[in-house]
């Protein structure tokens, strides 16, 4: 595995370690970008890679992101991010997560992890048996905290109505054709706020099982995974994992707008300002998509209930507009807007 700061994608972190324990089969990566606004939140990947320098690139780019999104959706919490590397078949042990437990807990409530892609609920219990400095944990009667996806998805629905305001200046999402790659949690919980809304939907996932059910129960058309990107449709929404736009899908896309749950959808930075050439109104991820870690990071800073998260998630749309206003003003396109003012709040602009 390459040292972390010999990556394109180190960020000056504020640390990157690697734990081991063998007789666990545990190898993990905790990368802590800032904890200039407060512990470093962020959640836990647990995934198969080929090559373990994607994994490490994996866990500096998440937790860069993590940095901008808390800052920029107003939390009192820096950024960090967690990969467990899993084998090809994703075997998951108990005494790989206690192990893991162990590892936030030597970090000493520096890193605070929660849910992420690959990691379920009950692995977020189980991990708060081996330390406390993590988030997501089953709510109280009408508490924060929980399967943060709900939340994620209504915060994307919130931007993605926002962005079909300003790309298409519609004031309502009847009758617009959104093309949602990827229908997990997310994906699967936009597609009904959109269907409920009167959205024409276009659905694709690596499950293509998963999409025709869900696509059945919505009365939405199907297509490959291959094919979402290239669909003509007003509202491509990505909701899978990340670096889908890059030199090979920009020229390929037949929409006015890009907005959706996925993290880190620009393959590399340059990738916004193509996103622009193309005349793409962009809704920066890690501010569209920051409705679960507000839900998270409200339970663990402040046990709040679920009327204050929705209202800081109901915040969304006004960060977007921000953004896009200022890219207006400025020709700076909105990636580039949003990483300004992220770095601003954390003290590096």
């Amino acid at each position: 595995m390459t040292a972390p700061w010999m990556l394109p994608d180190f960020d000056d972190h504020e640390a990157v370690h690697i734990f081991r324990d063998p007789a666990a089969g545990l190898t993990a990566i905790i990368a802590i970008h800032s904890t200039h606004l407060g512990p470093a939140g962020g959640g836990t990947r647990f995934w198969h890679y080929v090559d373990p320098n994607a994994a490490m690139t994996d866990a500096l780019r998440l937790s860069r992101g993590m940095s901008y999104k808390n800052a920029m959706a107003g939390l009192a919490m820096g950024g960090g991010k967690a990969v467990i590397l899993a084998d090809a078949d994703l075997n998951k042990s108990p005494a790989l997560i206690a192990a893991f437990a162990r590892a936030v807990d030597s970090q000493g409530g520096r890193y605070v992890t929660a849910q992420d892609v690959g990691i379920s609920a009950q692995d977020i219990i189980d991990i708060g048996k081996g330390t406390r400095f993590v988030s997501g944990l089953p709510p109280r009667a009408g508490g924060a905290g929980g399967d943060p996806g709900p939340s994620t998805a209504l915060g994307v629905f919130l931007g993605v109505k926002a962005a079909i305001k300003r790309g298409l200046g519609k004031d309502d999402v009847a009758g617009v054709h959104v093309a949602i790659q990827g229908v997990g949690s997310v994906g699967g919980g936009l597609a009904r706020h959109l269907a409920k809304a009167g959205a024409k939907l276009t659905l694709a996932d690596r499950d293509a099982a998963r999409a025709k059910a869900l696509a059945a129960e919505l009365g939405a058309t199907v297509v490959n995974a291959e094919d979402i990107m290239t669909i003509e449709a007003d509202v491509l929404s990505p909701c899978a994992l990340g670096a889908i736009l890059n030199d090979h899908s920009i020229p390929a896309l037949k929409v006015p707008v890009v907005a959706g749950g996925a993290n880190n959808q620009l393959a590399r930075p340059e990738h916004g300002a193509a996103v622009q050439a193309r005349g793409i109104l962009y809704a920066p991820d890690y501010v569209i998509n920051a409705g679960g870690i507000i839900n998270v990071a409200l339970q663990y800073l402040d046990d709040a209930d679920h009327a204050a998260v929705d209202a800081k998630i109901a915040g969304i749309p006004d960060r977007l507009n921000a953004i896009w206003d200022e890219s207006a003003a400025t020709g700076d396109h909105p990636a580039m807007v949003a990483d300004r003012m992220a770095q601003k709040l954390i003290g590096r602009g």
